[in-house]
């Protein structure tokens, strides 16, 4: 006997547990389907995001980052430690807490909105009156029918071409999350947000980190002006990074990985590190959706085809996240997820992909939203830019940390706010006052007439919104 729901939701990672709450808080009968495991074999949702990727990595981050000022820069403060050590064992045991309490978070959230959450991989079986039919396979086998359906499966790591991930040599960001101890030489390819990210932990921690990109210029997204001096500082820090590579063969041994590759003039180089991590992007998921059965629409890359407002060429059946098109962000998901399930009781969700922030949780962190100035270059829009570098900031100063400047860019002639780009300490804080006044379509000079309290770091958001008139005060 088929158990019947309004909605269910195919993934439970940030987009897919969202959408169910918020199904379930319009009033709707909800089930969510997740198969991720924790050790012990119980259900482990929060998808990746939760599991391996935006949360396990900013716990490692911090303690990695606590480890760097202990033994860099306490000093400077009059504070002197001795036998300083770090237990690589503990510190991803820590993590793996961080990662079970927002887990067991989910959970909770499921029961206090009435969600039902199923454990187990969920695939289509057919199209029937009303709705969709589902199959659950997990502990145990269930049938499922909903009369909506959200598919938000997420997506999975991309692997080199004959080189698979074997998170032992060759890791995934998975693999790269679990290390227990620190590598001597590790090697990283792409430099993209989670080679960054665990390039910047493992070099904290005593690795000699070499990271090989592709692209000739660094962070090719990223506004070349912020780049460049998120560069600098990686470089300075001793993260070495090649640009413009070519990577060949990659063999893994007895004593570690060996990488052949090409610089950018050509040469030939080689590379032999103790541990390889491969970042160079991610793929939809929909490995067992058994999208065929029902004739659900995927693309060349295997996404899941869906128009503006998330709807696929199903009727009754919607996807949202990594799954689709559109950035792979775990907040994008998010509002994606909130949208769906207010459009599916008869409301106007809304997503501005206009104003979705961009965040890298490196040291110095890395914040955007909207176009950079190559963007407004290339689109011929006239616009006028400010910046203010945290060398000028009080706050920074007093922390330690005046690495960076906050780039605001604004239209020449409305002086509404285009975009901006932070590079700097706690740049993933400041940026939500930039979303905010996009969304508001503010202008620069509304920035500027704000107070802000003294002494903090979001002065200088106030400080580079008068720069875009030349008129800053303090620099």
């Amino acid at each position: 006997m088929s158990k019947q729901f309004d909605v269910i939701v195919i993934g439970g990672g940030p987009g897919g547990y969202i959408a169910a709450i918020r199904a379930a808080q319009l009033g709707k009968i909800v089930a969510c389907v997740d198969e991720w495991k924790n050790a012990a074999g119980g259900p482990a949702p929060g998808g990746t995001c939760t599991n391996v990727g935006c949360i396990p990595s900013k716990a490692l981050l911090q303690s990695s980052e606590h480890f760097e000022q202990a033994s860099h820069h306490f000093a400077d403060h009059g504070i002197t430690v001795k036998g300083l050590s770090m237990d690589a064992g503990k510190m991803v045991g820590r993590k793996d807490a961080v990662v079970k309490q927002n887990n067991d978070g989910i959970l909770y959230l499921f029961k206090k909105n009435k969600v039902t959450f199923f454990h187990g991989r969920a695939s289509f079986v057919r199209a029937v009156d009303g709705g969709y039919e589902l199959k659950v396979v997990g502990a145990t086998e269930d049938a499922l029918v909903g009369q909506q359906i959200i598919v938000a499966t997420g997506s999975n790591a991309r692997t080199l071409p004959g080189t698979p991930f074997d998170e032992e040599n060759i890791l995934s960001n998975d693999g790269a999350l679990a290390m227990t101890s620190v590598p001597k030489k590790l090697g990283l390819i792409g430099s993209g947000v989670i080679g960054l990210e665990m390039g910047s932990v493992w070099r904290r921690l005593g690795s000699e980190v070499t990271i090989l990109e592709g692209l000739p210029d660094f962070l090719g997204a990223v506004d070349q002006q912020i780049a460049k001096e998120a560069q600098k500082a990686f470089v300075k820090q001793g993260l070495k990074i090649e640009l413009g590579v070519k990577v060949g063969e990659i063999k893994v041994g007895k004593k570690g990985v060996n990488v052949a590759w090409t610089n950018a003039k050509g040469e030939a180089q080689a590379l032999d590190v103790d541990k390889l991590i491969v970042s160079i992007g991610r793929v939809p998921n929909t490995i067992g959706l058994n999208a065929e059965a029902v004739g659900l629409q995927l693309d060349e890359r295997g996404a899941i085809v869906v128009d503006a407002e998330c709807k696929t060429n199903l009727p009754g059946v919607w996807a949202v996240g990594d799954v689709v098109r559109g950035p792979m962000l775990a907040h994008k998901a998010e509002e994606e997820g909130v949208a769906v399930a207010e459009r599916i009781a008869g409301q106007h969700g809304h997503v501005n992909f206009n104003t979705i922030p961009w965040v890298i949780y490196t040291s110095p962190e890395i914040a955007w939203v909207g176009r950079t100035e190559q963007q407004l270059k290339a689109d011929g829009v006239a616009y006028r830019a400010g910046t203010f570098p945290f060398l000028a900031n009080g706050r920074a100063r007093a922390l330690g940390d005046t690495t960076g400047m906050v780039k605001m860019l604004a239209d020449a002639t409305t002086d509404e706010i285009l975009g901006v780009h932070i590079v700097g300490p706690m740049a993933s804080e400041l940026i939500a006052e930039c979303v905010m006044a996009m969304e508001f379509r503010a202008s620069s000079e509304d920035i500027a007439r704000i107070c802000h309290a003294h002494p903090s770091l979001s002065e200088s958001t106030k400080e580079a919104a008068l720069a875009v008139d030349k008129r800053t005060l303090n620099f």
